[in-house]
């Protein structure tokens, strides 16, 4: 049994989210979580009765600007981590120069296939991929202030 003869089974495209959702800013970490999961998939192979799992062993973040990441899991959420936002996590990101970039995640799948007899593993993985995430990265400046928009219309940042 090789991967080839599992051709008619794909796994479920993963995924990918970011936080903040959909932006990053200069110099701060983007936190990528990609969604991937066991799945076991029914049908007929060579003539009989088959069900191939899927189960993901590890994920290829590729950030948009050439950086790319290895990672055994998918991220997990600011929250899930509780951790505040901009902190580092294992599937962040920092970006050096603002713009526009479409991240995306490859999951590799270990696969087995069961003809009714037990798990029998197959040799390499399948890999499938998310579709491009775009991620709006901007620059971020801070300035002292006397008081708020509301009691100095005219200061730095209002209006």
């Amino acid at each position: 049994m090789t991967l080839a003869d599992l051709q008619s089974f794909r796994p479920v495209t993963p995924e990918l989210t970011g936080e903040p959702a959909g932006f990053g800013v200069v110099g701060m970490p983007t936190n990528f979580v990609a969604a991937a999961s066991e799945q076991e998939i029914p049908g007929v192979l060579l003539g009989y009765p088959v069900t191939v799992r899927f189960t993901p062993t590890a994920f290829v973040f590729s950030y948009g600007d050439g950086a790319s990441a290895r990672s055994a899991s998918g991220g997990a959420t600011w929250a899930q981590v509780g951790t505040v936002q901009f902190s580092p996590t294992s599937t962040a990101h920092v970006y050096g120069e603002r713009g526009t970039y479409r991240a995306s995640v490859a999951v590799e799948y270990a696969a087995a296939v069961d003809f009714g007899t037990g798990w029998i593993h197959v040799d390499g993985v399948v890999t499938a991929a998310s579709g491009a995430y775009p991620v709006e990265v901007v620059e971020v400046r801070t300035a002292l202030v006397d008081g708020t928009c509301a009691e100095d219309p005219g200061g730095p940042g209002c209006g």
